[in-house]
């Protein structure tokens, strides 16, 4: 596993109503503070990769649908420096992860319907500079084929 990376397997809990699922919780050990909460989907057969942040720490989690998550570390002081992880997440595995700062991760929809990726950043997005860096999904110095 990537250097900073953790997961949080999250439990459906069902009744005869439905069910509740809890994403992040301020008690959980992986938590580090609260920035926005937002919503990315993806339509199947797209790819949204590569980006990373300098400052901010994301917490991804699929709410509908299925994707195949990939975290590339591209920190070279790390000790998984070059180290990528894939993730098979979504309704039939739930899992929040947490992608620290400086991490390359992008998703894919995995199947025929979107997949609606739910992020729980640390920071505000800040639209006059914005902590967002991209690297396009086929670029060579990313050893991984989506």
């Amino acid at each position: 596993m990537i250097e900073g990376v953790e997961i949080k397997k999250l439990r459906l809990i069902p009744d005869e109503r439905g069910f509740v699922m809890e994403i992040l919780r301020a008690d959980d050990t992986i938590f580090m503070k609260f920035g926005q909460v937002y919503i990315s989907v993806a339509y199947p057969g797209i790819i949204k990769a590569w980006h990373y942040h300098k400052i901010q720490t994301d917490f991804f989690t699929i709410i509908k649908g299925m994707a195949k998550v990939v975290l590339f570390d591209n920190r070279e002081n790390s000790n998984t420096y070059k180290e990528i992880n894939e993730f098979f997440i979504g309704e039939l595995n739930p899992l929040l992860i947490k992608i620290p700062p400086l991490v390359l991760h992008g998703f894919k929809p995995l199947g025929n319907e979107p997949a609606y990726l739910l992020n729980i950043p640390t920071h505000v997005y800040n639209y006059e500079n914005p902590d967002e860096y991209r690297i396009d999904y086929k670029s060579p110095e990313i050893p991984y084929q989506w």
